[in-house]
């Protein structure tokens, strides 16, 4: 999906709910499209955010990537750290999410996109009339690098 794809759609979502893209949020939703690979902070997208609009503030991040996660265009992460990271929604929101992968040694956070969780999904469903809508995974661990480390 291309960049001006993603905007328009985050476009669309903040006028359904009244709200619209000012040039702040768009430069905050630019930067989590930029560093959709990463796990961003809200004060990583407040540092890359204010090389794009100087005049940004701390606080309208914090409140834009609030707003920006109720209306599920980021995810908010908390990776048990006490800091909480954003990531910018790439799929529609029927789409599953994807699940991720710390290092508890080095702090890495890597991504595993299959969906393994259908079967529960369904028995969930079935056992107890829940519509499962959406799920997110986090798995614990060491990655590659901080094994081979130790194995040294």
């Amino acid at each position: 999906m291309s960049n001006q794809t993603l905007l328009d759609r985050v476009r669309m979502q903040l006028e359904e709910h009244s709200h619209r893209l000012t040039p702040q949020r768009e430069a905050i939703v630019n930067v989590l499209i930029a560093n959709s690979e990463g796990h961003l902070s809200a004060e990583d997208v407040f540092l890359h955010t204010k090389e794009l609009y100087p005049e940004i503030g701390l606080a309208t991040v914090y409140r834009s990537l609030e707003l920006l996660e109720s209306l599920g265009v980021v995810h908010r992460l908390d990776y048990g750290d006490g800091q909480n990271r954003y990531e910018i929604r790439l799929g529609t929101q029927e789409e599953h999410y994807h699940h991720h992968l710390i290092c508890k040694k080095c702090g890495n956070i890597g991504e595993f996109t299959d969906d393994l969780l259908e079967e529960i999904e369904k028995r969930i469903a079935n056992e107890t009339g829940f519509a499962v809508t959406d799920h997110c995974l986090r798995f614990f661990g060491l990655c590659k690098e901080c094994q081979e480390q130790s194995d040294s």
